[in-house]
């Protein structure tokens, strides 16, 4: 089981990114997934999460109507969409399923 994250970088405010979160080992067809955040000396913060078929998403107040989230279970990867990206977002993103995390990727957004 092994989820890889990637698509992180450095993007001007205002800007945007895709993260991808590719499984392999399993498949992520018939489970729901999320997406977390982490700055240094603060805890873990759950940003999104979407539903097995896809059908179902939620996301954080703090990225609501700026974040997307989807999947592709052909293709066994997760997505995040991010428009409209601030300082604080900047952060290292993991994508979860289960118990399992991947290894982050980081994303900066400075000017």
């Amino acid at each position: 089981v092994r989820l890889v994250e990637s698509g992180g970088g450095l993007v001007q405010p205002g800007g945007s990114l895709r993260l991808s979160c590719a499984a392999s080992g399993f498949s992520i067809r018939t489970y729901g997934m999320k997406w977390f955040r982490q700055t240094p000396g603060k805890e873990r913060e759950w940003v999104a999460a979407i539903s097995a078929s896809g059908s179902s998403t939620i996301f954080a107040d703090s990225v609501k109507g700026r974040f997307t989230i989807s999947r592709d279970n052909a293709e066994n990867t997760l997505y995040l969409q991010m428009n409209s990206l601030k300082p604080e977002d900047t952060a290292v993103y993991y994508c979860n399923l289960d118990a399992y995390w991947g290894q982050g990727t980081q994303v900066t957004v400075s000017s």
